[in-house]
């Protein structure tokens, strides 16, 4: 398991994702979204904690790290024990 958590080095656009799966916008801030799929030469993201859908250029979005994973599953839970409407 080592360097699971390191960025990776290439610049080429991840594979497509299967749908759900956590992806990072590097053009954003390194926002955390899940994939929803593709829209033209778009790739579609969804805020882990509900909201309305993104589009991102694919080359713009990596795989989620483990702990940006745990990040933001842990938000959205927080999120709805305070009783957000997700």
């Amino acid at each position: 398991m080592y360097g699971e958590n390191l960025r990776p080095s290439n610049q080429e656009p991840p594979d497509l994702p299967a749908p759900g799966t956590l992806m990072v916008d590097t053009s954003r801030a390194d926002r955390v979204g899940e994939f929803r799929g593709v829209a033209g030469p778009y790739w579609s993201l969804r805020p882990v904690g509900g909201g309305a859908e993104w589009e991102v250029e694919p080359r713009h979005v990596r795989p989620a790290l483990l702990i940006e994973q745990l990040r933001a599953r842990t938000a959205r839970l927080n999120a709805r024990s305070r009783g957000e409407v997700l």
